[in-house]
């Protein structure tokens, strides 16, 4: 992909992240803003955010509007470059079949941040909100499943690989506790603006803390910890095809796990769960109690999961189920020079350490 921008690079330990002081608000906020906050540092918006979906979103969309506004705005321009699908066609999208599939609170909070826009003189809606939330799974996975249904066999995998990432524990970290890291390329279009640290304490489930673009509700990036103890970041299947229309938007079930999984198996359960194949992703996944590690691999029809307590995990947008690749990419595992197959190598040299 052209015009690439690094959009972060994080490495941490999740004891740390929790002690951390809590943004100082720049300005009092009246109700319905409550506690909310917002601080601009270092090329970083940090945001707080707290209590019922509504008032989620309304603080959200109210503090990032011009954010939220200047994202739209590029998707409007940018996705029917990349697409050749204009605006009104992930509107559609999302009002004919995602917005039925996303859970109650999550379409009150996404109602939110439309009234949070409107409160500051835009004119947004829920559509827009869940076009943006949607945007990687309709544009790179929905787009081109219709383009393959249409033309068979066309090769149109437009799933991207802009990923590296890695999650460590045991003997393989300096005092044998979870270290997870993550790196993302993407066109700069949209990546300078990817630059959102959000605070989130629902009134259930989780606090959250997750990078994200403004007017996400889920990190999508994606880079997060929870009060649960969980840790989750992934890098995406290069070339893979698949999408289900009629089940739940993957960006519903990211931002559920972060949320309500206190588990590994909490993880693979919500994601696997009426999988709708969008943003199908290695992802790596921690949890600080117990001080295990997981990968699973999920596309739509297939997954896999490996975990261990001592271990160092990897992924650079590469497949590793052999059934999963058979059946829904095009990847060649055995081209080295592809990106994902020559980031691989290198990690693997790095954590000495190789996935069969």
């Amino acid at each position: 992909m052209n015009s690439l921008i690094k959009t972060g690079f994080i490495i941490l330990s999740v004891a740390l992240l929790f002690g951390c002081k809590q943004p100082t608000a720049t300005s009092t906020a009246p109700n319905p803003l409550g506690n909310a906050t917002r601080e601009d540092k270092n090329g970083w918006i940090y945001v707080h955010l707290s209590g019922s979906p509504s008032d989620i979103g309304y603080q959200h969309g109210y503090l990032l509007s011009k954010e939220i506004d200047t994202l739209i705005k590029v998707m409007q321009f940018y996705l029917p470059h990349t697409s050749k699908k204009d605006w009104a066609f992930y509107r559609a999208a999302s009002q004919r079949f995602l917005w039925k599939k996303i859970d109650p609170e999550y379409q009150e909070e996404i109602k939110g941040i439309a009234a949070g826009l409107q409160a500051r003189g835009m004119k947004y809606d829920s559509l827009d909100i869940t076009a943006l939330n949607a945007n990687i799974e309709l544009s790179e996975y929905y787009v081109p499943d219709l383009m393959n249904k249409a033309k068979p066999h066309s090769g149109d995998n437009k799933a991207p690989g802009n990923c590296s990432a890695f999650i460590a524990t045991g003997s393989f970290t300096k005092d044998g506790k979870i270290v997870m890291g993550h790196n993302n390329w993407t066109d700069y279009i949209e990546g300078e603006r990817w630059n959102v640290m959000a605070d989130i304490t629902p009134a259930k489930g989780n606090h959250i803390l997750m990078d994200c673009a403004p007017g996400f509700i889920h990190s999508g990036d994606d880079f997060l910890v929870t009060s649960g103890g969980i840790m989750i970041t992934e890098t995406t299947i290069t070339g893979f095809n698949g999408f289900d229309t009629t089940r739940t938007p993957e960006f519903v079930r990211a931002r559920k796990a972060a949320q309500y999984a206190n588990s590994i198996d909490d993880v693979i359960k919500i994601m696997t769960t009426d999988n709708n194949g969008g943003y199908a992703n290695d992802w790596l996944i921690g949890d600080t109690k117990t001080n295990e590690v997981a990968k699973l691999e999920l596309g739509l029809k297939d997954y896999k999961v490996w975990r261990s307590k001592d271990t160092a995990m990897i992924g650079s947008n590469f497949p590793s189920d052999p059934k999963l690749i058979k059946d829904e990419t095009n990847f060649d595992v055995n081209n080295p020079a592809s990106s994902p197959n020559a980031r691989k190598l290198r990690m693997q040299k790095l954590v000495a350490v190789d996935y069969k």
